[in-house]
């Protein structure tokens, strides 16, 4: 870590050199992808369309939900009816034929069973794996903890934020009493920054230390799922913060610190506030929100990430979708001429969701800090 002094000069020109040359790199992997994603999209498997049928009509609202939704095999792209996709693992328990590891490439994209199981197509269970008879009737659902796109995804930013930190760290070591460079240039203000506007001012000098490094887990997970979810191009793109149950984790993280971190004069304004009694009698309103308020907290946490990341996806996934529509409606001339138009709009979208990426990344940590910061907060 450098000093204060230090740190008016990681500020600096440099810095900004290697934010900009970050920056760009996103965005031009950005339009990359998004032109390839508009490019590569199988006309007969987008609108349904084949050859000597009547056109069919394009479902767009399957269509998003298909691209933002989780899935058993990392699709890549699709040229004509051929589909590029890296299968997942599968990992089943029955109760009636016991445990099942396989590859998703055994489903053949959904159409077929592979030793009693398959991925329900329609009804509640849609996407998800169910046991079926000779039949193709739905019998019960196993046990599932098979790798999706959300869990790899997960698992690659894992990899890749412990081998940035790393590096860093040796960097640092390598470099002590001297200015930083390259990538520690890069983290090491924003190290300082969580610790300096965030942790401090919540929780305070006496116990900021103790959360410091749960909060800096907490931030670069999040800002680091969120970045590579906006890159469409493998191994990123996975929308793994616009998973409600990754958001879940993350916000149950933060609840049961917080709980067990309680000192006596938290639980005091919980369950006894220093409110007038007739706040507390007959009827016990304020420790009556004061103790769900433990639950909606962390629930707030939860839905917010959920709903901002969820949104950008969805809308890029829309605008997308506008050429296909046009495509359907007017032919291939109207898909091509709103292309440029839907294309460019999705960039924008992306540039608009690199700014929410950091944005959600600081709220919920700012967040997380002052739940723990009400938790420890001496009585005055």
């Amino acid at each position: 870590m450098t000093t204060f002094a230090g740190v008016r000069q990681l500020l600096s020109v440099p810095i900004m050199n290697q934010a900009g040359k970050l920056l760009f790199l996103c965005l031009f992997l950005i339009f990359c992808g998004m032109v390839l994603h508009a490019a590569t999209q199988s006309p007969e498997n987008v609108t349904g369309t084949e050859t000597g049928h009547e056109a069919a009509s394009f479902d767009a609202g399957k269509y998003v939900v298909e691209h933002v939704s989780d899935a058993h095999e990392w699709h890549i792209v699709t040229f004509g009816k051929t589909h590029v996709s890296i299968p997942l693992p599968i990992l089943l328990y029955s109760k009636t034929s016991g445990l099942h590891l396989f590859l998703s490439s055994r489903f053949q994209h959904g159409h077929s069973a592979y030793k009693g199981f398959a991925i329900a197509t329609e009804g509640q269970e849609e996407g998800k794996i169910v046991e079926v008879n000779d039949a193709g009737e739905i019998i019960g659902k196993p046990f599932d903890l098979s790798i999706t796109k959300t869990v790899a995804g997960a698992l690659i930013s894992a990899v890749i934020l412990v081998l940035i930190l790393l590096a860093v760290a040796r960097s640092a070591v390598k470099s002590r009493g001297k200015a930083p460079s390259g990538l520690q240039n890069l983290i090491e203000p924003v190290i300082l920054f969580v610790r300096d506007e965030i942790a401090i001012p919540a929780i305070g000098k006496k116990n900021h230390e103790r959360f410091l490094p749960i909060l800096l887990s907490l931030f670069f997970i999040i800002l680091i799922n969120n970045l590579f979810g906006l890159i469409p191009v493998f191994p990123l793109g996975a929308n793994v913060t616009g998973n409600i149950s990754v958001t879940l984790v993350l916000a149950l993280i933060t609840f049961f610190i917080t709980t067990f971190s309680g000192n006596k004069h938290y639980w005091k304004e919980i369950f006894n506030p220093d409110v007038p009694w007739w706040m507390k009698f007959p009827v016990p309103l304020m420790p009556f929100v004061e103790f769900f308020g433990m639950f909606t907290k962390p629930f707030v946490l939860m839905v917010r990430l959920f709903a901002n990341m969820m949104a950008g996806h969805l809308i890029i996934t829309v605008f997308v979708s506008l050429i296909f529509i046009f495509g359907n409606l007017f032919g291939s001339a109207g898909g091509l001429l709103i292309s440029p138009v839907s294309v460019l709009f999705s960039v924008f979208i992306m540039i608009l969701d690199i700014l929410v990426s950091f944005i959600q990344a600081y709220v919920f940590t700012l967040l997380s800090a002052l739940y723990f910061g009400m938790a420890t907060v001496e009585h005055h």
